[in-house]
């Protein structure tokens, strides 16, 4: 982890956004520094690095959950969130935890993916809006040729994706098929193969870039579930994504022997 250390200590040093923590600029150094300007937001583009910031004042910020109380379940929903060991909101330590992201290396999924503290890039195909995840190199595609969603789609760690602009500054996109392995944040609450994920990418102007995500499951959520906005900054335009490996990175697997050898 020396090479992240040393990234993130520079990138609070040149940039020093106020409000910003230092995981949030994630291990990439930019390859020559340019300022961005401030303006208004661009015609139908979400390109470049983003990196999650605190919103305003009194804001809600969580690492583990996405809204201050609880989400309404139904009893399915109350069984499955009952087997969960949650390490990241405090409950459990990591030796007694069954996070399946952090025992096993799954892929956090849509949308516990946004919890990871690092920056994502978007980058545009003439068919699909494509966010590539410093995180453990995870990449999603957002297809925008017009299809909707499959009727009987096949189940994938970060879902199934279509995705539209409802005007010229938002981006809608709608995910299905996301695998019941993952969970529906950090907390422990899981979800059906049911699942539909609605996210709202409102582009504020040419800096600042608003998330609202609802999360919808007529068998784990007795309502949905309308998580907090998160905010996002655009980076600088030479920032280079770098790379943070689940298994090579941060974690020592002999803190999770126990759990292994239970299953």
């Amino acid at each position: 982890m020396r090479h992240a250390t040393t990234s993130i200590l520079t990138a609070v040093a040149i940039f020093g956004f106020s409000g910003v923590t230092l995981a949030q600029f994630g291990t990439g150094i930019p390859t020559q520094v340019e300022e961005r300007e401030d303006g208004p937001a661009p015609v139908r583009d979400l390109t470049g690095v983003w990196t999650r910031v605190d919103g305003p004042e009194g804001a809600f910020s969580s690492g583990s959950t996405w809204t201050p109380e609880p989400p309404v379940l139904t009893e399915w929903g109350q069984e499955r969130f009952a087997t969960a060991r949650d390490s990241n909101a405090g409950s459990f330590s990591l030796a007694e935890t069954n996070d399946p992201v952090l025992t096993r290396c799954y892929p956090p999924g849509v949308p516990r993916i946004y919890f990871h503290p690092y920056p994502f890039e978007i980058v545009y195909t003439d068919k699909e809006m494509i966010m590539l995840f410093e995180y453990d190199h995870m990449i999603r595609r957002i297809y925008m040729d017009g299809r909707e969603n499959p009727e009987d789609p096949v189940m994938l760690w970060l879902g199934n994706s279509v995705g539209e602009w409802a005007d010229d500054t938002t981006f809608v996109i709608t995910t299905v098929g996301i695998d019941e392995r993952t969970w529906m944040d950090r907390s422990g609450y899981q979800h059906s193969d049911q699942l539909k994920v609605t996210e709202v990418f409102h582009r504020v102007d040419n800096l600042n870039l608003e998330i609202d995500i609802t999360l919808e499951d007529p068998i784990a959520l007795a309502e949905p579930w309308v998580a907090e906005k998160l905010y996002y900054r655009l980076a600088p335009s030479n920032w280079e994504l770098s790379e943070i490996s689940c298994s090579g990175d941060y974690l020592d697997f002999g803190e999770f022997e126990s759990f292994l050898e239970e299953e």
